[in-house]
């Protein structure tokens, strides 16, 4: 697999990796991604916009230089913009390799962090000297119109050139609430949402804080993904529950969708539309409920995405997804997308019980 190098997310001649409930690879348009799903199927994006979350600033009691990362809110209140949980790095910026950064300077409550006009107090470290939860100062407008000026999107080091905000949008974006961008639903344009619609392919979204993808630290990554809050639609939980009518499949772009719809129908009630915190972490051993299909990146063995991939498709074939390489397309590498379907009997025997005692 080849590694994204330049901030492309809606190359023309991006390439999907289909791979089947029986396990086997094959190779496809991203852009004919309605082709491989089924009349019937629905079809579950994050409209979540992405923050800039990075910001540089000063440490005021040792005059150190730092970054945040924001990593996580409450909840998607636009009012709610004083509290955050954020992963500080010292000195340095996204050239670096995060697990080459310097440490910040230990941090102890009430210390005071500058980003410009923008400032902030370390309320507590939360089980690791490098996540905080942090408070800013001032009314939520100023708040926003801060981070807006002095902040950046979240970015790697493999990515050499700096991203701008439009970089990390998708075309559904709509409220600026993720910290990383819901990277599956850049597989949308709106000749991919037509094609969905001309093929009888039902449509929905929900609303996550993507979180970050990594920190550098084995430890913190350990904790990944961090509590995420989302929100539901009325209009999304009819759209699946016509799906199921229909006989079709709910196909979600992304593992930020698979984690807001199985924990939003996790308490033995069925989907309800509406507000929530996901705190759950999904892996093999989990009893998916709502989720028949995925649409994501290709992850790195060892990682909370990849462990989700689990809960899909068995290890022998995993291992052969993440390997599989692309071609460069007119001598450029590009970002590839996977599309894992669980096994037979995942979605002949535990959806299909799911469906019956949990349907919205």
């Amino acid at each position: 697999m080849l590694v994204a190098t330049t901030p492309a997310q809606r190359p023309p001649d991006a390439r999907l990796l289909i791979v089947d409930a029986a396990g086997r690879l094959r190779h496809a348009r991203r852009a004919r991604l309605a082709e491989h799903l089924e009349p019937g199927d629905v079809v579950i994006a994050n409209d979540a916009a992405t923050i800039p979350a990075s910001l540089t600033g000063v440490h005021e009691r040792t005059g150190a230089e730092i970054e945040i990362r924001l990593a996580g809110r409450r909840s998607l209140e636009t009012h709610d913009v004083h509290e955050f949980t954020a992963v500080v790095f010292g000195a340095g910026d996204y050239r670096t390799r995060t697990e080459d950064r310097r440490p910040p300077p230990r941090l102890s409550s009430g210390d005071a962090l500058v980003f410009g006009s923008l400032h902030a107090t370390v309320l507590r470290t939360v089980g690791h000297e490098r996540l905080v939860t942090l408070r800013f100062e001032g009314a939520p407008d100023a708040i926003w119109t801060a981070i807006a000026h002095h902040g950046k999107p979240v970015q790697y080091a493999h990515v050499k050139e700096p991203l701008a905000v439009w970089d990390v949008w998708t075309r559904v974006a709509v409220l600026p609430v993720a910290f990383e961008a819901p990277s599956a639903s850049f597989v949308l344009d709106w000749k991919v949402l037509g094609a969905l619609t001309t093929r009888g392919i039902g449509f929905g979204t929900v609303t996550l804080a993507a979180g970050l993808s990594s920190t550098g630290d084995p430890a913190l990554d350990k904790r990944l993904p961090l509590d995420e809050p989302y929100f539901v639609p009325e209009m999304t939980v009819r759209e699946i529950a016509r799906a199921w009518e229909r006989g079709g499949r709910v196909v979600a772009l992304g593992t930020t969708v698979t984690r807001a719809l199985e924990h939003a129908s996790s308490r033995g009630r069925g989907l309800r539309s509406g507000p929530g915190i996901a705190t759950q972490r999904i892996g093999p051993h989990t009893e998916m409920q709502l989720v028949d299909a995925i649409l994501t990146g290709v992850h790195e063995p060892g990682t909370s995405h990849y462990e989700l991939l689990r809960a899909f498709a068995p290890d022998n074939v995993l291992p052969p997804c993440c390997s599989s390489r692309w071609e460069p397309v007119s001598g450029r590498p590009w970002s590839s997308t996977a599309s894992c379907c669980r096994t037979p009997s995942w979605v002949m025997s535990r959806s299909g019980d799911a469906r019956r005692s949990t349907g919205p």
